[in-house]
């Protein structure tokens, strides 16, 4: 677990180091949000991103309220569909319906929205702070900087849903660095009053929203924002689609995205690790595969001969965790046999000539070794492979992952588990700095912000 970064903010430089001025416009805006007179308990309405459930997830949140964001979200299929009769059709014939029972209901000032989520892990208690505004959409670039790489499907299935809705649901998540806390004193303030929503999710997250509609408060957030250089943390997919329909639509009120943002100056601002999971690797040989590895990387074996399966998976973290520490380029690998392996690149320069358009501290990062020396270059996952989940999952480190993982492996579902370390902010803020991105799931923001706390209508 890596909590808040210190020294985030720099300014956005080009490749012959000239200082640009940056510029992130943030307004206010009258959200659609659900009306507690119609639909009752609003909690019930409201699910995790669309990304991270699963169907029988969904069914669930299905079967809680008839008005549950997920319904339009992550929308069933049906082998009747056609072009006119789809999952995005009927996502937008939901909504329709919604605001015309007055299940949802636009607020009638023009109001930021502070977002506060209460949260444990591992016994430690967090409260991360963030502000939900519309900012103005921008390339990516000085002002807007991605870490991740995005897939095309994924990217196409939002679009199309914001094609079919003229409306935006789940909420992008950006990065800014404000010493003075401006926005979060004003969010702790707003706190004192009543919530627009209060409800706990099913791992235990306390999820708050107030509204923040005093013109002075309003102002300070605008104003301490003009020269903010941010990073998307989360929702690099959602701000794509929000560029791709923008420019399609010719719509003025496309120009602006629903975001949220938080200040890395909170201890809050917490980043789990995202895994790996392997198979069908056609001819896939465990000790094959351990050999190749081992010419490329230092091997340290931690064995349940010794030890219970647990006590060697701990043992495997506790020394990837402490090479973490020390900088060193290291994940866990789990292929059966009872053996967990802590891998450490053994010389640079194999990544510089893997990846020598890349800057030295994209090719030190973990996930990128992981992903260019073994994924692609031992097991041959092309880019195609790493976004189908027949060939790859990306797991995130929530509790019992590594274990439900592994059981996998011992099942013969899958073949090979990777492990990996939480990605350092200051690693991710030099390379968003050089304009480059992170392999796709490098980063896992805990805890995810909810779809269907506000809703941008674009029409």
């Amino acid at each position: 677990m890596i909590p808040a970064f210190r020294g985030f903010g720099v300014p956005w430089q080009d490749s012959n180091r000239t200082a640009k001025i940056v510029l992130m416009e943030v307004k206010p805006f009258k959200a659609l949000r659900f009306n507690a007179g119609v639909v009752g308990d609003v909690g019930s309405c409201i699910a995790p991103p669309y990304d991270v459930i699963s169907d029988q997830e969904r069914d669930g949140l299905c079967r809680k309220s008839k008005h549950n964001i997920v319904h339009i979200t992550k929308g069933k299929t049906s082998p009747s569909d056609s072009a006119e009769h789809n999952q995005y059709t009927r996502a937008a014939e939901y909504l329709r319906t919604w605001i015309t029972e007055g299940a949802l209901k636009e607020d009638d000032r023009d109001t930021i929205y502070g977002y506060i989520q209460d949260f444990e892990i591992n016994g430690t208690t967090f409260q991360r702070l963030s502000f939900i505004g519309l900012a103005k959409l921008e390339d990516f670039g000085p002002i807007v900087r991605p870490h991740e790489q995005v897939f095309e499907k994924p990217m196409l299935d939002r679009l199309n849903l914001e094609r079919a809705t003229a409306a935006r649901f789940g909420l992008v998540f950006m990065l800014y660095e404000d010493p003075e806390g401006v926005a979060d004193t004003i969010i702790t303030r707003a706190a004192t009053e009543k919530p627009l929503i209060d409800f706990v999710d099913d791992q235990g997250v306390r999820h708050r929203l107030y509204a923040i509609t005093a013109e002075d408060d309003i102002e300070a957030v605008e104003v301490m924002m003009r020269d903010k250089s941010c990073i998307i943390a989360d929702g690099h997919h959602r701000y794509t689609t929000g560029l791709k329909y923008m420019r399609e639509s010719g719509n003025p009120k496309a120009r602006y995205q629903m975001i949220a943002f938080t200040n890395t100056r909170q201890e809050g601002l917490v980043v789990l690790a995202t895994h790996r999971l392997v198979g069908g690797i056609a001819g896939f040989n465990h000790a094959e595969f351990l050999a190749r590895l081992g010419r490329s990387f230092r091997l340290t074996q931690f064995s349940s001969a010794e030890n219970t399966p647990e006590q060697a998976k701990e043992q495997m973290l506790a020394e990837m965790r402490r090479l973490h520490n020390r900088d060193q380029t290291v994940f866990g690998v789990y292929a059966g046999d009872k053996s967990f392996h802590v891998a450490v690149l053994k010389k640079k320069a194999l990544m510089t000539a893997t990846a020598p358009d890349k800057s030295e501290a994209w090719r030190a990062l973990d996930i990128a070794v992981l992903q260019k020396l073994v994924l692609e270059g031992l097991l041959g996952l092309d880019e195609e492979k790493m976004g189908n989940p027949q060939y790859i999952e990306y797991i995130k480190d929530v509790p019992n992952a590594m274990n439900a993982m592994i059981e996998q492996v011992e099942a013969g579902r899958k073949q090979i588990a990777f492990f990996t370390n939480p990605v350092k902010m200051q690693h991710l803020a030099r390379i968003t700095e050089a304009g480059e991105r992170m392999p796709h799931k490098s980063t896992y923001f805990y805890p995810k912000m909810y779809t269907g706390l506000t809703i941008q209508k674009l029409k």
